[in-house]
């Protein structure tokens, strides 16, 4: 494969425009090797997020911070990178809507944002000072970020409305086959700072197939507006009142992640500190535990993020998926609030993967169908991930204290159960999507 000019044809492409700019809803059917090179591209893209997340930077606080400080200092290091990707995310989407190249308008950031991201995974792995990670994982945010920005852009760039939901399903299989992954490649294939180098040649890899090997349409030069930073920054503002459906599939979304993001951040330690796992079952760590939930977990993804999606395609249906998907969530948080032992994390483990499975790929088929502008797909897109990102900044300041003064693990995971019951009920409030 060779970056040549970008295709004005070809699956999911969309010649035609619509009165904002935008190009006009694909109507031509994905075919499986877009789907498949889509999906590749989404596994690199978490296995870079997963695998320092679940186990490269809770060691390498842990190590340096010690063992009395290691959660709230945890708590910082992502928070702040959480914090990089809130702005990375729709300010890389809205100059990449803006892209005028011979490679197309996507293409040049997807293979940006992974060589960066790669860069500054490797560079993590040199880094014996705490303020050495914070700018590393700072800087492989908004890599990352770039990259997410115009990967999600292609799927209502390129896919029908009537196949969102079984694309997202096929996209969303990585994100959970990630978590699995990187946590068996940072703790199996190679230990140690070894991990972030290993992760780094992963994301590269696996973005390229999709981003050379795949159509990018061109913008025509006359359909970008003129430049002007003003407008430029008025364009990340979008009133809910005008744009009610975004703004509810946003609080949606922002709730859901809180919860996951609470749950997913202490995990480890959780197996650590609260089951005793080591002494559960001796001579293994509790890096093994979290491989074996993460299994369970998976599991049940497996289970119903493809078939969810093709159900809520057939249906046309999204709210209810979403609504029963976030229940199902929150009753596994209340199994490790209420009975924190290691056969309920084994259960909660597959509950969360059921109703996570469903979520993934209906929550992320209806959120395209609200996007606000099709000329500025990216950039809408890159406001809603921060209803990714931001949980990361809010999840540690609210669950650290949870943790360590106000109850502990069980005050952590009955406020998740409540958080995400929250975002489940909220999505009925969308009008314009059934």
């Amino acid at each position: 494969m060779t970056l040549g000019r970008a295709r004005r044809t070809g699956p999911g492409a969309a010649p035609a425009r619509q009165p904002d700019g935008g190009p006009a809803e694909p109507t031509q059917r994905v075919g499986r090797r877009w789907i498949a090179l889509i999906a590749l591209a989404n596994l690199g893209l978490y296995l870079a997020y997963l695998g320092p997340i679940s186990v490269l930077l809770p060691n390498q606080v842990q190590d340096i911070a010690g063992p009395a400080h290691k959660v709230a200092v945890l708590g910082w290091v992502t928070g702040l990178g959480a914090a990089v990707a809130m702005i990375a995310n729709p300010v890389a989407g809205a100059l990449s809507d803006r892209t005028v190249s011979r490679f197309g308008r996507r293409r040049p950031w997807l293979v940006g944002g992974a060589l960066a991201g790669g860069a500054a995974l490797a560079l993590l792995a040199g880094q014996h000072a705490l303020a050495g990670v914070i700018a590393g994982w700072c800087l492989a945010q908004a890599g990352l970020n770039a990259l997410q920005a115009s990967l999600s852009a292609a799927v209502p760039d390129h896919v029908p409305v009537g196949q969102r939901g079984t694309v997202s399903g096929w996209i969303g299989l990585p994100q959970s086959v990630g978590v699995l992954l990187a946590v068996v490649l940072v703790t199996k294939v190679v230990t140690g700072s070894a991990g972030y180098a290993l992760l780094a040649a992963c994301v590269v890899a696996c973005t390229l197939p999709f981003a050379l090997g795949t159509p990018d349409a061109l913008i025509p030069a006359g359909a970008r507006p003129p430049w002007s930073w003003p407008d430029f920054a008025r364009s990340f503002w979008l009133s809910p009142r005008r744009y009610p459906d975004f703004a509810w599939a946003w609080l949606t979304r922002f709730a859901v992640n809180l919860g996951n993001g609470m749950t997913l951040l202490y995990l480890l330690y959780f197996l650590r500190d609260r089951l005793h796992y080591s002494q559960l079952f001796p001579g293994h760590k509790a890096e093994d535990g979290l491989v074996i939930l993460i299994l369970v977990y998976l599991a049940g993804v497996v289970l119903t993020a493809v078939t969810g999606g093709v159900i809520s395609d057939r249906t046309g249906r999204r709210k209810l998926p979403v609504t029963i998907a976030g229940l199902v969530m929150a009753s596994a948080a209340v199994l490790l609030a209420l009975w924190p032992g290691w056969p309920a994390a084994i259960a909660a483990a597959g509950l969360a993967g059921l109703g996570f499975g469903v979520y993934l790929s209906v929550d992320a088929a209806l959120v395209t169908q609200v996007l606000p502008s099709a000329a500025g797909r990216a950039k809408d897109l890159g406001l809603i991930n921060i209803a990714n990102s931001g949980p990361q900044v809010l999840a540690p300041a609210i669950a650290a204290p949870l943790v360590t003064q106000l109850g502990g693990y069980r005050s952590l995971y009955l406020t998740v159960a409540v958080v995400v019951v929250t975002g489940s009920v909220l999505v009925r409030q969308i009008r314009s999507v059934p």
